[in-house]
């Protein structure tokens, strides 16, 4: 029998991706950078493209060490731009770097990037209760207000609907759906 999924059923990358990760909480540093960086890529773009070039983002980008990031110049700037195992768009790339630092600045005053995310639910998941996957939202009021902190703080491709999915990812909000076969691990 198929398992039911709120979305990628019939793409393995995306029924991996939907089972093991999206609305399950993670607090990894590192794993917080390369979900936020993923999803500024993926702006405009198919979630699916972006899974499919993960591994080659990881390779480009030093497994997503953003104090590396930080620090990328020109030369690297290029090299990127060259590599066609990624999404080549300069602004997504300069954006990484940005972020990086950003997300060093916010780790420097909440001791991490983990305390900084979380502390906008006081650390509690958000486990929605929707009948179907057309009612879950692109953006919330969360969305809107994490959005907003996040570019004060000096980040870019982090607007509302970005947020929103990437809260799902890394698991602040769980928004499987209850005919979903991972509803029941809520």
């Amino acid at each position: 029998m198929e398992k039911i999924r709120c979305f990628g059923t019939g793409n393995p990358i995306y029924e991996k991706y939907h089972d093991e990760e999206w609305g399950v909480e993670n607090h990894n540093e590192k794993d917080l950078f390369e979900l936020l960086i993923l999803e500024g890529a993926h702006a405009g773009l198919s979630w699916a493209l972006i899974l499919n070039k993960r591994e080659n983002y990881r390779k480009a980008f030093d497994n997503f060490d953003y104090k590396k990031i930080a620090e990328y110049k020109e030369n690297k700037i290029q090299e990127l731009l060259n590599n066609e195992g990624i999404v080549r768009n300069k602004l997504k790339i300069n954006s990484a770097i940005r972020n990086a630092k950003a997300f060093i600045a916010i780790q420097k005053e909440f001791k991490t990037f983990n305390n900084y995310i979380w502390a906008f639910t006081e650390n509690k998941q958000i486990k929605n209760n929707w009948q179907t996957p057309q009612e879950i939202p692109v953006s919330t009021k969360l969305s809107d207000e994490i959005s907003k902190d996040l570019k004060k703080r000096g980040m870019n491709f982090v607007g509302t609907t970005i947020i929103y999915s990437y809260l799902q990812a890394i698991g602040i909000i769980n928004d499987h759906f209850n005919g979903c076969h991972c509803y029941k691990n809520k």
